[in-house]
């Protein structure tokens, strides 16, 4: 499951959540209450922004070289 960071613009808090890609915080008291947080002084309306992350699910097929080995031995550099 992927993780996100939201921003929360009324308190200055960063809080890292893991939630479906289809789930959409919009406000602090939705994100405490998936994070397992306490509510704290900020109000349970106050809204939050997810932030641009890194993006930290990566497909394993996308971990494959696509480029084919070195026909040739000895790895790439008497292919050319």
């Amino acid at each position: 499951m992927p993780t996100y960071d939201y921003l929360c613009s009324t308190n200055n808090q960063v809080v890292e959540v893991s939630h479906s890609m289809q789930i959409k915080l919009t406000s602090w008291g939705e994100l405490v209450s998936l994070a397992g947080l306490a509510m704290g002084d900020t109000p349970a309306d106050a809204p939050v922004e997810r932030l641009a992350n890194g993006g930290q699910v990566v497909k394993a097929t996308a971990l494959k070289n696509s480029v084919p080995p070195c026909q040739v031995g000895g790895g790439c550099g008497g292919c050319a």
